[in-house]
């Protein structure tokens, strides 16, 4: 039998809630949930399905901003307080504007602030002050193309990139390649390496390679995690760069 004794009779509080539209083949929800502070939730939408492979094609298709717009709606009723859009091509396929739009367009459907992965990765590299990155990536080359474009527009010089050609089943990379990616996409002139795509796992290797190779690591699933827990005023949890940086005091 349960005792009043045996819980808290005011429950766990009400829960500080992440809007979060994914693109419908994301299998790393968990990684994200693993920078969640306690006390933060993350309500989770995803795109109509498409079958497609992960090229232009299908970057294009789950950042339609018709259905952005009726996926993020599906998050509305729990009242988030932020969102964000979990995926870093169909955010970058359109250049800037095309990433500013569909964060608008979810912000408008959730009636609070949102971001993309694409923007919260140039305001973690102003954040950090990064101007030059190399980047890391599971695509095919005409897709890594488009994310050079994307830098390119924003101000920044990417030094150098290496992709895997994948055009599915990105959630099953090991991460010895994805750690010998990131090595061979690094350099003297990059003072950060980015690596790719929301479905692409990286939580447990972010600190160590920053320690290897003695700059930044910034992955899609940390730079999105951290762009939504800031719009909560909440810091990045963990012991990365990027997470040291959201705890520093302003000024």
């Amino acid at each position: 039998m349960i005792s009043a004794t045996d819980f808290d009779p005011h429950g766990p509080g009400v829960p500080r809630i992440i809007g979060v539209v994914s693109p419908y083949d994301m299998a790393l929800d968990r990684e994200l949930w693993r920078w969640m502070p306690d006390d933060v939730t993350l309500a989770f939408a995803r795109t109509p399905f498409h079958p497609l492979v992960v090229d232009e094609t299908m970057a294009s298709a789950i950042g339609d901003d018709d259905e952005i717009r009726a996926t993020a709606r599906c998050l509305a009723a729990v009242s988030p307080e932020a969102a964000v859009y979990a995926c870093t091509s169909g955010s970058f396929v359109n250049r800037v504007a095309g990433a500013r739009r569909i964060s608008e367009a979810i912000g408008r459907e959730v009636s609070a602030p949102a971001v993309t992965t694409s923007e919260a990765l140039l305001e973690a590299l102003d954040l950090l002050g990064v101007g030059r990155l190399a980047i890391a990536t599971p695509y095919i080359p005409e897709l890594t193309a488009r994310l050079e474009d994307f830098l390119a527009e924003s101000g920044r010089t990417v030094t150098g990139c290496v992709g895997l050609g994948l055009d599915r089943l990105i959630w099953h990379v090991p991460y010895r390649v994805t750690a010998d990616l990131v090595r061979d996409a690094d350099s003297d002139e990059a003072e950060a390496v980015f690596v790719a795509c929301t479905n692409l796992p990286t939580f447990d290797i972010i600190a160590p390679l920053e320690r290897e190779l003695g700059k930044p690591v910034l992955t899609a699933n940390q730079v999105t995690a951290w762009a939504g827990l800031r719009r909560l005023g909440l810091p990045l949890p963990g012991g990365d760069r990027l997470a040291e940086a959201s705890r520093a005091p302003v000024g």
